[in-house]
């Protein structure tokens, strides 16, 4: 690699610094607020139909090799769907691992225990996983599913031993259903914290694994009765948070804030009443069908992949810039 780097800069200043790939639109899992990654949802009913239309392993690597080389973007977000469905993930991640400076997968955590070592032993280096209750019942309301919460943790047990930490485990808050169980799971954290002790890759606290609060976001195909029915105002929570706090941090990411509170690292994401979430936004999306997704909650302005060729991709992640708005 011969060319001098460029930025991937857009009309508002705002560099890119990672690529978040949707590998699939598949999931094992229906949870009542997912938005699909602002993804349509499937219509097939065949999840073979579907895998058939998923973006491929060359084109994976392809895409994220052009925005390594060409724009210096080294961070790499796997999530779908969910991402453990695609048989080849851990091929994909080895495929791109000597290009990449962090590579991470957001995951329902279902398989996880299953190929957490498998992962790591290919590249990985930590995982997201999406844990909105430890309350059962709770649990398979959430995710319309049933008895998959043992596997959940179990998963989160297996990612720690095999080293990819920090895990963040994401839970959105949903009114009437788990805004109260905020301290049980930063118990169970702290609890997850003690298995992990010693391990490397832990979070600012020296944690191994991290909470993150989400707030509910507008997922297509909801109307806005649903959205409000789940809603949770953050205020108290956050002035909680702020009061028994040792230490708080404001992440670059999107402005978020870290609480750090009794040896549990908190982090509170606002998707939609943080001004500065647009406005601090440094991602590129592509899409489980290889479309490049400037803006989270847009579908007007996707712009295709059509080859692998270097000139082309280039071309396409430019024209992307073109598209970017400066909020939602």
């Amino acid at each position: 690699m011969t060319n001098k780097k460029r930025r991937l800069i857009d009309a508002y200043g705002r560099e890119i610094r990672s690529l978040r790939f949707s590998i699939t639109n598949r999931c094992n899992l229906n949870c009542i607020y997912c938005h699909c990654e602002g993804e349509e949802r499937a219509k097939e009913v065949s999840t073979d139909k579907i895998a058939k239309k998923e973006i491929s392993a060359e084109f994976i690597i392809a895409i994220a090799r052009v925005a390594s080389d060409y724009f210096d973007i080294r961070q790499i977000k796997f999530s779908g769907g969910e991402p453990l469905m695609r048989a080849d993930l851990a091929d994909i991640v080895q495929g791109m691992r000597d290009i990449e400076d962090n590579i991470s997968v957001t995951t329902n955590g279902v398989f996880l225990g299953k190929y957490a070592r498998a992962l790591a032993d290919a590249g990985l280096d930590r995982v997201n996983v999406s844990l909105d209750s430890i309350n059962e019942e709770k649990y398979d309301f959430i995710t319309c599913s049933r008895n998959n919460l043992h596997s959940v943790i179990d998963g989160i047990h297996s990612a720690i031993d095999a080293g990819l930490t920090p895990v963040k485990l994401n839970m959105v808050l949903l009114n009437g259903i788990n805004e109260d169980e905020v301290v049980d799971m930063m118990d169970f954290v702290r609890e997850c914290n003690k298995r992990g002790a010693g391990a490397g890759g832990e979070g600012e606290g020296g944690e191994s694994v991290i909470l993150q609060l989400i707030e509910l976001i507008p997922s297509f195909g909801a109307g806005p009765h649903t959205m409000s029915k789940y809603t949770v105002d953050f205020s108290k929570l956050e002035s909680e948070l702020k009061t028994k706090a040792s230490a708080i941090k404001t992440r670059r990411l999107q402005h978020r804030r870290k609480y750090f509170v009794d040896g549990v690292e908190v982090e509170v994401v606002h998707p939609i009443v943080n001004t500065e979430f647009c406005a601090n936004c440094s991602r590129l999306r592509i899409t489980s069908d290889g479309k490049i997704k400037p803006c989270l909650l847009r579908n007007d302005n996707l712009v295709p992949i059509e080859s692998v060729d270097e000139k082309h991709i280039m071309s396409r992640l430019k024209l992307a810039m073109q598209y970017r708005e400066p909020f939602f």
